[in-house]
């Protein structure tokens, strides 16, 4: 994935809430007198980014909007692009500009691009479980509070495909306004009703017959949640072409593929965001030659 990728993702709000996002970070840590003691403004210094791990990378172009809080100019050069796997000790960015301001934004830096790199080669490897199967990788908004637009680049650069960013991309009906509502038929038809245009509708559904009562409401997704892959795949054969399918819950890398099998359009994977473990890299400063 190139920068111009990662520019058309962070547009609008998504852009807004990314910048918020690293203000508040770079607020959390306050002031480096630790760095300002030690360092004028102008001692340059030159440090590289380096992964201590394989892995995929996300996160890169977030470095230069860190440390452009700073308010000086910093020269960043990105070695490779969000969406690669590097081996371990490879050099993925070098920067070079005070070192006041680099050693401020060092951890901010390496918290993003740790956490989004792990969130991608987590999605990379639920990718290459679905090879061949013709099934889309989805994540779900279970997301962290303000990270919700970088964790979704992220499962982007690792491969798979977003699910809703917003409630108003897609209405979903889950239990709860379902078990509120009284019925699917009655919520579907309140939403139709009160939505013009409606946007597209997605029923959460538990049993056969609540998939069979999604099905005559002619909504444009079904979702499958948290059945075993012998029943998810009784409740495929009555969802017809014309719905999408989509099976959520209890998915993990040993039984993604056996899911994948009974024959959904999608599968949504709560963990590519809420339990990724991050990858490591390190910032090592080095002489200015």
């Amino acid at each position: 994935m190139s920068t111009s990728t990662f520019d058309t993702f962070f547009q609008a709000e998504a852009r807004m809430f990314l910048l918020a996002t690293i203000r508040i970070a770079l607020a959390e840590d306050g002031s480096d007198l630790t760095s300002m003691g030690l360092f004028s403004e102008n001692d340059m210094a030159q440090a590289l980014i380096v992964a201590k791990q394989k892995t995929v990378v996300a996160g890169l172009p977030i470095i230069p909007l860190v440390l452009e809080f700073g308010g000086e100019d910093c020269q960043v050069h990105l070695n490779v692009d969000d969406g690669e796997t590097v081996s371990e000790g490879t050099m993925v960015a070098a920067l070079q500009g005070p070192a006041t301001q680099i050693l401020k934004a060092e951890r901010v830096i390496l918290n993003f691009l740790c956490h989004l790199s792990g969130i991608a080669n987590m999605t990379a490897q639920y990718v290459e479980a679905l090879e061949g199967t013709g099934v889309q990788l989805l994540d779900t908004r279970k997301t962290l509070p303000g990270l919700r637009f970088p964790e979704k680049y992220a499962v982007l650069a690792g491969g798979a495909k977003n699910h809703r960013m917003t409630l108003s991309e897609m209405l979903m009906l889950k239990d709860n306004h379902i078990d509120r509502a009284g019925s699917i038929t009655h919520a579907v038809e309140t939403l139709l009703r009160t939505n013009s245009p409606c946007p597209p509708i997605e029923v959460e559904c538990r049993t056969f017959a609540e998939v069979e009562e999604a099905c005559q409401c002619q909504i444009q997704r079904i979702m499958l949640d948290n059945m075993d892959a012998k029943t998810a795949k009784e409740a495929l054969t009555l969802i017809p072409d014309s719905i999408e399918s989509e099976i959520s819950g209890n998915v993990s890398l040993d039984t993604i593929r056996e899911i994948a099998g009974s024959g959904p359009d999608f599968i949504s994977v709560g963990k590519l965001t809420h339990s990724a473990p991050s990858s490591d890299f390190s910032m090592q400063f080095i002489p200015l030659g």
